[in-house]
Parts: C-alpha cells; sequence; structure tokens
C-alpha cells in the first residue's frame, strides 16, 4: 500500500510539471491581430499611461515580457508584439524580414492603436529592430532600452560575427530546415543551453512553450530569414548612420553578466550619444528567464527618469 501510495503522488507531480505554464499575462491584457504592411501582427496590449512596445528576439516570443509587461502596466500602456514570423504572428513566405521592414510593422502597430510616442525596450532580434524604428522615426520614441544583443552593421559588428558560438547567423536554406524539421526543441536546446549562464533558469515549460510555436508550419524557415537579412540590416544601418547621424534619445545598453555585460554600451555608443550602461546580474543572455526582477529593477527607473 505504502508503494502505491508513492507512486500516486509520483504520477502527480509528473502530471503538474507537464501542465506548468510560463508566467501569464495580467488578466486585464487584451490580444488583437493587426494587419499592417503586408502582414498580419499578433499584440497584447494593456494597461494605461505613456506608451512603451516590448520587443522579443529569437527562441522566444512576446510571451517573455509577461512579468515586465505587468509591472509597467501600472503606470504604462503597454504594446508587446510577436515578430513578424514567429510567435502567432503571420510568417510571410514573400519574406520582408529585414528590420528596415520590420520597423514600419511596429509603426504600423502603433498607428492602428493610435499611439503618437513610446518608450522602446528590447532584447536580441528586438535590438535590430527596435534601433531602425528608433533612427526613422527620432521624434517618435522616447526612450530606447536594448538588451544582450548586437545591431548589425553597428560597432564592433564584424569582430563579434568572428565569434564561434554565432554560427547560427549563417545556418539556413531548404537542407537545414530538412534537418530541424521535426527537431526544432533539439535545435532550440542548443541556445537556451549555451547562451544561459545557468541552463536550468529556463525551464521545461518554458522550453515546451517555444519549441511548439516555432515548430508551427513556416515558423523555422521564418527564424532563418531573420538571420539571413542580416548583411542587408547591417548595410541598412551604415546608411540610417550616415544620414541620421548617432541617436540623441536616452538609451539603456543592458548586458547580461555572462553574456554581453558592457559591451552592450560599447555597441551602442557608436551609434548613440546618450548611452547609459548597465549589467543584468547573474543572468546570461535570456535576461527574463534567469533574473527577470534583476531586468526589472534596471528599465523601471530608467524609464520613469524625467525626460
Amino acid at each position: 500500500m505504502h508503494r502505491l501510495f508513492l507512486w500516486a503522488v509520483a504520477l502527480l507531480s509528473l502530471a503538474g510539471a507537464a501542465h506548468a505554464e510560463i508566467p501569464a499575462f495580467p488578466a486585464a491584457f487584451k490580444t488583437q491581430e493587426i494587419a499592417v504592411n503586408g502582414t498580419t501582427i499578433h499584440v497584447r496590449v494593456g494597461g494605461q499611461g505613456p506608451a512603451v512596445v516590448l520587443l522579443h528576439g529569437y527562441g522566444e516570443t512576446g510571451d517573455m515580457w509577461a512579468p515586465m509587461a505587468a509591472d509597467l502596466a501600472r503606470d504604462h500602456t503597454v504594446v508587446v508584439p510577436d515578430l513578424r514570423g514567429m510567435g502567432l504572428s503571420s510568417k510571410p513566405a514573400a519574406g520582408g524580414y529585414d528590420k528596415k521592414n520590420q520597423a514600419k510593422d511596429v509603426a504600423g502597430v502603433l498607428d492602428a492603436l493610435k499611439i503618437d510616442k513610446t518608450d522602446v525596450v528590447a532584447h536580441d532580434i528586438g535590438n535590430m529592430v527596435a534601433y531602425a524604428f528608433a533612427v526613422q522615426n527620432q521624434k517618435r520614441v522616447t526612450r530606447l532600452v536594448l538588451i544582450d544583443a548586437p545591431v548589425p552593421g553597428i560597432g564592433p559588428w564584424d569582430e563579434i560575427l568572428k565569434n564561434p558560438l554565432l554560427w547560427h547567423f549563417r545556418f539556413g536554406g531548404p537542407d537545414m530546415e530538412r534537418l530541424v524539421a521535426g527537431r526544432e526543441r533539439i535545435y532550440l536546446d542548443r541556445f537556451w543551453n549555451e547562451f544561459s549562464a545557468d541552463p536550468k533558469k529556463f525551464d521545461e515549460a518554458s522550453r515546451e512553450h517555444y519549441a511548439k510555436l516555432y515548430a508551427q508550419p513556416g515558423a523555422m524557415h521564418a527564424g532563418f530569414e531573420q538571420f539571413h537579412a542580416f548583411d542587408q540590416d547591417a548595410v541598412d544601418n551604415k546608411a540610417f548612420l550616415a544620414q541620421y547621424g548617432k541617436l540623441t534619445l536616452s538609451v539603456l545598453a543592458l548586458g547580461g553578466e555572462k553574456s554581453f555585460g558592457p559591451m552592450m554600451a560599447t555597441v551602442m555608443r557608436a551609434a548613440a550619444d546618450n548611452v547609459t550602461e548597465g549589467v543584468v546580474p547573474a543572468s546570461g543572455h535570456w535576461i527574463m528567464e534567469e533574473n527577470p526582477k534583476g531586468t526589472i529593477a534596471l528599465v523601471r527607473p530608467f524609464l520613469d527618469k524625467p525626460l
């Protein structure tokens, strides 16, 4: 009887683990599907007050921002899109994954929501979209936070490309898509494990959640296209810098302690005059998985500072 009891407890424990969920957005947040710029963007919106847009990166979706969105919604209107090709946004086969074009997606979402000015907080590939948006819409962006990823063509980009950990920037094409088809979790685990300070912080519920989203039809193709666009992004960003000069708005550049660290500020000082440096402690690349409280503690006071 005692052995049967222990077996039943173990089964219940496994069932609970299987149904574990990632952090949820507050119930007051609403989702919308906004048709813009030849695609449809899945957007979460909640809170009230000055606007802030949260842009995710590869290996995650807008879902990563739930803890920060909950905090900011106390006194901000929080807008959290899935980038084109990722999450629940559409995945146009025709492309448009260069970040200059995705900046138009962001502008279109804000237009649809009748938001004129906004802060922008971004991570990973979201950084690249955020920079392209900010440099083309400098009167529309009030503050900019970029977290733990380089920006193509900006600062030491060519040196960063030499890092062997970034082999995935050149990985893709039909044969590579065949290799990962049905093995999305294996491919993504590599990112979550190698780019974490502690892989256990990227928990099983999150891995299952994102692997399922990236296994949707067209999702891995779209993800590879995000990387394939980097060469064009570098050309575009160098042209932006030549045309517009450095950003003059306030920029917070954050790196994970075990990842980009202060290098994030070095990157952004090549493209912005007013850069504040910060490091997310006890974190690798996956800042909202590894240290959400620490990340929020750095972002919140920056957004609260008077302009």
